[in-house]
């Protein structure tokens, strides 16, 4: 008995782990999820599910499980792809490039290489563009690591994240950065502005804060423009209160208290 008793301790110890999402910390926020607007949600559950995402839901809400984020599926038509939006492409990390490529390619995902030698782009679905970047140091099989805007003056980008969003600035490689806790927001500069994300396949990010009411407060104190009627319960999960705001750039962003399912929570 306590021989098998060692054996289960030692299976969870490897086992990867998928729950919660990173803490807010002292700035109230942290990453939460990636909406998408899809055509058909069972293909999309395959694609991310054999990127190394478990699928969950959160009562009626459809999502994908990954180390720091959630990917929400919503059933409609989208207006365009990643391509052409400020929003170009979600981000990963994996542990081991290796391994998962002979899995992608095997499940007929189209993987493009990428400027950064430990880097490939992935084709999803609906023109959803996902990088994935290898670093063996990550504790997980896969684990978000960033989203990346494509716009006109990326140091004001930078800015308005940090002043709004809490936000510490940064720099990865010739990319400016806007960092929050759980995820890196990537800015590239490009010549002309991007269609906003709203509407898109990847309709908006989202941040999970602390308090949202407070939250909400303190960007309208701000001057920043929250959207009509602000705060409000999810009509698809009980639990979870959100608002939306838009950034300068066209990046629809949800604020959100209360996503993570609780059966994840317990973990």
């Amino acid at each position: 008995m306590k021989i098998r008793t060692v054996l289960v301790l030692a299976t969870i110890a490897v086992a990867p782990v998928f729950a919660q999402l990173v803490p807010a910390e002292t700035a109230g926020i942290a990453a939460g999820h990636i909406h998408l607007n899809v055509s058909d949600i069972a293909a999309q559950q395959k694609f991310w599910t054999n990127l190394g995402g478990r699928p969950v839901t959160n009562e009626k809400l459809v999502m994908v499980e990954f180390p720091g984020v959630y990917v929400i599926l919503r059933k409609q038509n989208s207006t365009g792809g990643t391509d052409g939006s400020v929003l170009g492409h979600v981000g990963f990390h994996v542990k081991n490039m290796a391994e998962g490529l002979p899995k992608w390619e095997a499940a007929g995902i189209k993987v493009e290489r990428a400027g950064n030698p430990k880097g490939r782009f992935l084709a999803g679905p609906d023109n959803v563009r996902v990088e994935v970047i290898e670093d063996d140091s990550i504790a997980t099989p896969i684990a978000l690591h960033h989203f990346h805007l494509f716009v006109t003056d990326p140091l004001a980008v930078q800015e308005w994240y940090a002043k709004n969003l809490s936000a510490t600035k940064g720099k990865r490689a010739q990319f400016d950065a806007a960092n929050i806790p759980g995820v890196e927001i990537t800015l590239s500069k490009i010549a002309t502005a991007q269609v906003p994300t709203k509407g898109r396949s990847v309709d908006h990010i989202g941040f999970e804060v602390t308090n949202l009411d407070q939250f909400v407060k303190k960007l309208q104190a701000q001057g920043i423009q929250v959207e009509a009627p602000g705060v409000r319960t999810s009509a698809n999960a009980s639990k979870l209160r959100l608002a939306y705001i838009t950034d300068p750039w066209g990046t629809y962003i949800e604020l959100t208290e209360g996503l993570q399912p609780r059966e994840s929570a317990s973990r």
